[in-house]
């Protein structure tokens, strides 16, 4: 039987059960804990490789349950499933299946067919997870997408209308016709998107509109005056809607202190941003609503070491 070392192996393949992966430039290590490709059933792509017809590419169609595209050797780790390798099948741009991909006619195993209308995507050495959420986006400029995308980014949750100092300030989308232009504007990109249109009024009809007009979230920002009458309507609109909402509030104490903000949201359901109270928020005593249950916290970049 011929053999390979594990080096080579984990060069041509990826790692397999027992080989240790450090996360980049961390002193984090995984270890693979399961391998669910098959020793010498592997499939790769490419001159002199497996997935060539009749070899690790099967006759079957998309209609007989061959998947569009597969992921091939991937290191997968996932919070519930454990850390381990697989193919992975995609169909209708979703993940269709985890396992062993290959040909059923020629190899054992196969759990993920490749037929000749599969596409492969090579995913030896590389790490497959979930993408992250940013629910904080000052949408500004298209090559924000990329960034984030490059840094593992796969939903981006803000709002905004490009380069103007509404956008620099609040993570707003002002209107339905600015709504509807940035939700077209978004077709060009392979990012999933969810924007926030303003949530500072004291009448429900704007608010309203915007929802209608795509918005899945309201934003209030002090810089548009986050009043105590404000917060209620916003938040009773959002219960009309069944959408969410996310606030920014008075830092100099204005229209009120943290306890008439608490008092107008009324134990309903609010993520507040900056609520270590170094990027804006009550002062001194934002933090205080870490500690209500109806309160989703989050600490953004202004306290935050190398960002």
């Amino acid at each position: 039987m011929a053999r390979i070392t594990r080096a080579a192996y984990a060069q041509m393949y990826g790692p397999t059960v027992g080989d240790r992966v450090r996360l980049a430039d961390t002193e984090l290590f995984i270890e693979v804990e399961k391998d669910l490709t098959i020793h010498g059933e592997e499939v790769k792509f490419g001159g002199g490789k497996v997935i060539r017809d009749g070899m690790g590419q099967s006759q079957v169609s998309r209609a007989q349950g061959a998947v569009d595209t597969v992921i091939t050797n991937a290191l997968v780790i996932d919070a519930s499933a454990g850390i381990f390798k697989a193919d992975i099948g995609l169909r209708d741009g979703r993940i269709a299946a985890i396992g062993k991909a290959g040909n059923p006619d020629t190899q054992d195993g196969v759990t993920i067919i490749i037929g000749p209308g599969t596409e492969i995507i090579a995913g030896e050495g590389k790490i497959l997870t979930a993408g992250g959420f940013d629910a904080h986006i000052h949408f500004i400029c298209p090559q924000q997408i990329e960034e984030a995308l490059m840094s593992g980014i796969t939903t981006m949750l803000g709002g905004g209308t490009g380069p103007a100092h509404g956008t620099l300030a609040t993570t707003c989308t002002p209107g339905p016709w600015h709504m509807a232009r940035m939700i077209q504007s978004f077709d060009a990109f392979p990012m999933n998107i969810g924007l926030s249109g303003k949530g500072n009024a004291s009448l429900p009809a704007a608010l309203e509109e915007m929802v209608l007009g795509g918005a899945c979230s309201l934003k209030l920002h002090e810089d548009w005056g986050t009043t105590p009458a404000a917060i209620d309507c916003c938040l009773s609109v959002a219960d009309d809607y069944d959408v969410q909402v996310m606030i920014h509030t008075d830092t100099l104490n204005e229209s009120g202190f943290v306890e008439n903000t608490v008092a107008a949201i009324k134990g309903r359901t609010i993520h507040a941003f900056h609520t270590e109270g170094a990027g804006g928020g009550h002062a001194p005593d934002i933090i205080k609503v870490c500690g209500l249950p109806n309160v989703i916290p989050s600490s953004t970049n202004p306290t935050r070491p190398y960002t």
